[in-house]
């Protein structure tokens, strides 16, 4: 299966290279980038060096005039580019037969209106965005299965769907009480380009877009519930940890907790329900998500630790996860091996 990243200089997008150069039936025949960017024209290892000696395509720099070509000459397309990019090119390379699969939140939020509110412009693609299914793998998998336009979720969204939506699902959740997610992320979340407010050397532990970060109504929608979600900016490197709080129904059981994760994810193989609370080291590298949880029945509160590679379960190993399903593969295809 041919596939050509976009966006490939970003640290997403490497990883995505990475995971389909080394992934049994794909084959990496194209690594793009905007036609503005600097990288243009560089071999990708020089951009990331981890990839030296692994892979030595050229970023090619796109023309968008040619959107609807690539859409015959690959059989898989990943977007690993801002919203708004993502939002201009997504429906030109749906026009011939590849499967899209967009890790911007482009595609995310069917409501239009909230998507502007917290997006900052317009929809102007609702075509677009109805055929588009969120990227839960976990969760969706037939839909994604049966998908030409995936809209691969973020990853404070991962981290917090997968460990709250077997709550929901098993219908545990007290409605009066939002669930509680305070989650703190490395600074690669924030991207590759440069900033002061994401320089290492400028990072110190603190939460940021206080009730008004664009993930939280992406939770919302796809838990079912509304959320208070709280972002942390940390200062290390990759991961997310998410510790959310819940309030149950009166007169659960721990088996009742138990239960509804079981359900969920005994046949999950990415997903590891931990018997000690989550932590980001067992992750970073890895396409996993690990769980555990802490319930106090005297009260009814229940603690979920979650820990994911915000780049890899985050992002793109859950896109490739995607891709496996959509072309009717194993969902782990190229990933439990080839972990680092």
């Amino acid at each position: 299966m041919k596939v050509c990243i976009i966006g490939a200089s970003g640290y997403t997008g490497a990883e995505l290279a990475r995971l389909v150069h080394n992934h049994p039936r794909l084959s990496l025949d194209a690594v793009m980038v905007s036609a503005r960017s600097g990288d243009a024209g560089k071999p990708l290892s020089d951009v990331h060096g981890y990839l030296n000696n692994q892979i030595h395509l050229p970023l090619q720099a796109l023309d968008e005039s040619t959107l609807h070509t690539l859409a015959s000459s690959y059989d898989c397309i990943f977007l690993a580019t801002p919203h708004e990019a993502s939002h201009d090119w997504a429906s030109s390379l749906l026009q011939g037969s590849a499967k899209v699969f967009d890790l911007s939140g482009a595609f995310r939020l069917q409501d239009k209106h909230v998507f502007a509110q917290h997006y900052g412009f317009e929809h102007q693609h609702p075509d677009t965005l109805s055929e588009a299914v969120y990227g839960l793998a976990e969760w969706y998998a037939d839909e994604i299965a049966n998908a030409q336009i995936v809209a691969v979720p973020g990853c404070y969204p991962t981290a917090s769907l997968l460990a709250t939506k077997p709550l929901m699902q098993a219908e545990l959740l007290d409605p009066s009480h939002f669930p509680i997610i305070n989650a703190v992320s490395g600074v690669s979340g924030a991207g590759r380009k440069a900033a002061l407010n994401n320089s290492f050397c400028e990072v110190s532990l603190q939460a940021y877009g206080i009730l008004a970060h664009r993930h939280t109504p992406e939770i919302a929608a796809y838990l079912g519930a509304p959320v208070i979600f709280t972002p942390h900016l940390g200062n290390f490197k990759r991961g997310i940890l998410a510790t959310i709080t819940c309030k149950l129904k009166y007169g659960l059981k721990l088996s009742d907790v138990e239960d509804a994760f079981n359900t969920a994810y005994a046949h999950q193989p990415l997903v590891r329900m931990r018997s000690s609370p989550a932590k980001i080291d067992d992750v970073v590298g890895q396409p996993f998500c690990d769980l555990h949880w802490q319930y106090d029945p005297s009260t009814g509160y229940l603690i979920v630790t979650s820990a994911i590679d915000n780049l890899l379960k985050g992002a793109a190993s859950q896109a490739i996860q995607c891709a496996n399903l959509a072309c009717g593969w194993s969902m782990t295809e190229g990933l439990t091996r080839n972990a680092v």
